[in-house]
């Protein structure tokens, strides 16, 4: 359906409050997509609410060139409310300006939708909101909460290992207060009841059984059109401003962290056979940008080696459909599991080489059997795969596993995607007078 400005349509709202770009970050997109489709679904006002660019900035997150990140449709407006306060606020100055926002955008009585991605601290300001909207105005709001994996490595598993149970016991009750709960796949869901269990176990609570009847799964949303709508002239072009040559080099492109397993994948192409054969592109940004590049050059490889800190989505398809191999030898820290795996995805949509990487997290989900999976921190491994894939594969080999992979990955399209998740999700009817 097409949506029109004409006054008479009804109004209806989504209202989307997550870490949005410039942030580096695969539910930042995830974000864009659901916006995008929704202006095809009958949303004729679409919000996606974030923070300050300056506050994104000093946070030290990883984010894209401003310059070079691409404009939403019409209709999609972008919302960084600034703080509220003043120096006598040590700390949630932000987080006031974001939920005193909300509560404006939910208590106006027009059919809404709010999702938020990541628990902490965006449910939380939502749910925060659409309590005051429903004191004092004719709020009409169906909330949809999103898990993802950091919000239990980083807050709920942290809370519970220290025995601050408060804090979990807290993320979890803002959790099922939402009208629908999701997760971005079957592993997170089943780290988020057994991290429950614990606390269960431990405070005599009762979240894991809730969490396991109540959460539903919702994969990420992918556009797939820049992947699917690649040609020749596209990847030529792309190649040619960063030097590099199709099927000549090995991708990594993702965030530059250690869970990322970035520098596994340095030390095995440091000893491969692949490396006097094709080159390794390193990119993303990340806090390990300086110790890759140190790494880089400590492996007396700086000529083979290329990191590229400024990638954009407008070059990120080329990139990957003109790689030999893409590698994310992605490990499982306490402080981060890959609980699904975004660019897993982008790169079986974009084609070229196989995808090697690890069963770790979610990983399994995002790539079935399309994969080569090989064992986490095991740089000898991963240097064999790759090896095989580079040096001795066979083109009907490559080919064979390109047409796999794409087909597996048009899953995630984020139109599936919208109308699954949404489908849960109408706005209440106007109560009756």
């Amino acid at each position: 359906m097409t949506i029109t400005d004409d006054k008479s349509t009804p109004t209806r709202r989504l209202v989307l409050v997550v870490r949005a770009d410039p942030v580096i970050c695969g539910h930042s997109g995830e974000a864009r997509c659901l916006a995008e489709v929704a202006r095809t679904r009958g949303f004729n006002d679409v919000r996606i609410v974030t923070w300050p660019l300056d506050t994104l900035q000093a946070a030290g997150l990883p984010l894209k060139p401003l310059d070079r990140v691409l404009p939403y449709s019409p209709g999609i407006t972008v919302e960084r409310p600034g703080p509220v306060g003043d120096y006598r606020v040590p700390d949630g100055r932000h987080l006031a300006g974001l939920v005193g926002r909300l509560v404006e955008l939910f208590s106006d009585g027009v059919p809404t939708v709010a999702m938020s991605l990541y628990l902490s601290p965006h449910a939380i300001a939502v749910q925060e909101a659409v309590q005051v909207a429903r004191r004092i105005g004719p709020a009409r709001v169906v909330t949809i909460a999103e898990a993802v994996g950091s919000d239990i490595t980083n807050v709920v598993r942290d809370c519970v290992a220290t025995d601050r149970f408060g804090a979990a016991a807290h993320i979890l009750s803002v959790y099922l207060a939402a009208d629908h709960c999701v997760a971005v796949s079957e592993y997170t869901k089943d780290l988020i009841v057994a991290s429950a269990a614990t606390l269960d176990g431990l405070r005599g609570t009762t979240f894991a059984q809730q969490c396991a009847e109540r959460i539903a799964i919702s994969y990420p949303a992918v556009d797939s059109w820049p992947y699917l709508s690649l040609n020749d002239d596209r990847i030529a072009e792309t190649l040619a401003r960063r030097g590099l040559a199709r099927d000549g080099y090995v991708l990594f492109l993702s965030r530059i962290a250690s869970a990322k397993g970035v520098d596994d994948l340095i030390d095995a192409y440091a000893g491969s056979r692949s490396a006097a054969r094709v080159r390794l592109v390193l990119a993303g940004r990340g806090p390990q940008e300086d110790a890759v590049v140190a790494r880089v050059a400590a492996a007396g490889l700086s000529e083979r080696m290329l990191v590229l800190t400024d990638v954009d989505d407008s070059e990120k398809p080329g990139l990957m459909a003109g790689s030999a191999a893409f590698v994310l030898p992605t490990r499982e820290q306490p402080e981060f599991v890959e609980t699904f795996g975004i660019a897993l995805v982008e790169k079986a949509l974009a084609g070229g080489g196989p995808i090697i990487t690890c069963a770790t997290g979610g990983v399994p989900e995002a790539v079935g059997d399309t994969a080569l999976l090989v064992p986490q921190r095991d740089p000898v491994a991963l240097r064999t795969v790759l090896d095989e894939v580079v040096c001795d594969w066979t083109h009907e080999q490559r080919a064979e596993a390109e047409r796999r992979a794409r087909a597996y990955a048009l899953q995630f399209d984020r139109v599936a995607v919208f109308d699954r998740l949404f489908a849960l999700a109408e706005p209440p009817p106007v109560p009756v007078a």
